[in-house]
């Protein structure tokens, strides 16, 4: 069981509320990172509790998180049980990444909230109504762009504090066969999956995966590892048509050892998730970015593919959805581009034959193909930093320090 750091035995341990939103395992990974960070440095006897995060705990297990609390969907109720948990846990401060309702209610029930938004550039006024604003420390993480349509948003910000990429110090033991061509061993990260509104999140996988591991197998990779939240019934169904050139193990990892896992690959082909595009790069491991399966993860690979020079993504099918449809529909909000997204990939799924997944597995070829004339794989960790993490927890601390001088 992993130990509590504590740092003043003797005092009364200090509670903080910790929490992600329930869309994908970046802010679990995030929280994660902080947590690390946390036991690092300097600190007083802290104590945590988790409130929601469902769908992010079991990446949080490896970090010693006393209690988690189950909270309800309804607005008044999620006041409500909020204000009871801070009563009875006494809980001084709260870390919060990108679930902003969740950190207006603790700021309501009296906890300053260090709230951690790593996709500033997402934003529109359309988003005004679900961020906090007003949290005691707003944590915006540095991005390659800023579209125009966010600067408003972020100037109501009453507490704006740019931090690096918040991720975790990843172990660096990769290989000596790096860099070398072809590749032998792959990692596929689908991430969390699961997302508000989200009515069948299996589309995604039956599309993607099989043409993946199609593609590895013919730019001669033998050994890979699908990661992702899957259950064992749908891993079955998915890799029963795995090529038989390439050897598949499969199953969720918790973040150390995704990390670990990471580490020793050759290249990673991922649903492009900010935070694991950010962890790839810190260890230079060629990342191909997979289909997006939401709005954020257009502007991630984007992003990727301008740091690292070329263009490694995949595009969707026309017939699935048009990215520029979706980035147009956010700005009357980002549920409307995700409506778009959502159904496209769905309707995608039902009807989907061999030319479609034909034409996916050659789209992830070609990109595999292009990845060989990067240089630098790190561009992107680089150009935005990845010190947030112990910046994040600078921030906690600060306002710990603070509630204890009064």
């Amino acid at each position: 069981m992993p130990m509590r750091r504590v740092c003043a035995p003797t005092r009364e341990p200090v509670t903080v509320a910790l929490a992600g939103v329930e869309f994908g395992w970046g802010s679990s990974g995030k929280l994660g990172a902080v947590l690390s960070a946390l036991r690092q440095g300097p600190c007083d006897a802290l104590e945590f509790v988790g409130l929601g995060s469902g769908l992010g705990r079991p990446l949080l297990a490896e970090h010693a998180v006393d209690a988690w609390y189950d909270l309800p969907a309804s607005a008044e109720g999620l006041r409500a049980a909020v204000t009871e948990i801070v009563r009875v846990r006494r809980v001084r401060a709260a870390l919060v990444v990108l679930d902003g309702r969740l950190a207006k209610a603790l700021e309501a029930a009296g906890v300053p909230t260090v709230f951690v938004d790593s996709l500033p550039f997402l934003w529109t006024e359309g988003d005004r109504p679900s961020l906090p604003l007003d949290a005691s420390c707003y944590c915006a993480q540095q991005c390659i762009e800023l579209p125009p349509e966010c600067t408003g948003i972020l100037a109501s910000v009453r507490s704006l504090r740019w931090v690096e990429a918040v991720v975790a110090t990843a172990p660096d033991t990769r290989p000596g066969r790096y860099g070398t061509r072809p590749w032998h061993r792959a990692l596929v990260s689908l991430g969390g999956l699961r997302a508000p509104g989200l009515a069948d999140w299996t589309a995604y996988p039956h599309l993607v995966v099989p043409a993946a591991l199609r593609a590895l197998a013919a730019h001669g990779v033998r050994e890979a590892h699908l990661a992702g939240n899957l259950p064992d019934d749908l891993l079955v169904r998915l890799l029963a048509g795995a090529p038989a050139s390439l050897r598949v193990t499969a199953g969720a990892l918790p973040h150390e050892a995704f990390l670990a896992e990471l580490a020793a690959a050759d290249v990673l082909l991922a649903s492009p998730g900010l935070t694991t595009l950010l962890e790839a790069g810190t260890l230079a491991v060629p990342a191909v970015c997979l289909p997006p399966q939401n709005l954020s993860q257009i502007f991630n690979a984007r992003f990727h593919c301008r740091a690292v020079g070329v263009d490694v993504r995949t595009p969707w099918p026309a017939e699935v959805f048009q990215e520029d449809e979706a980035l147009a529909l956010r700005a009357k909000g980002e549920e409307h581009a995700l409506e778009l997204i959502y159904g496209g990939i769905a309707g995608a799924a039902a009807r989907a034959g061999t030319p479609l997944r034909a034409e996916l597995a050659g789209a992830v070829g070609a990109a595999l193909e292009r990845a060989g004339e990067v240089v630098d794989w790190g561009a992107l960790a680089t150009a935005v930093g990845t010190g947030g993490a112990a910046q994040v927890a600078g921030a906690l601390l600060e306002i710990l320090r603070r509630g204890s001088a009064r």
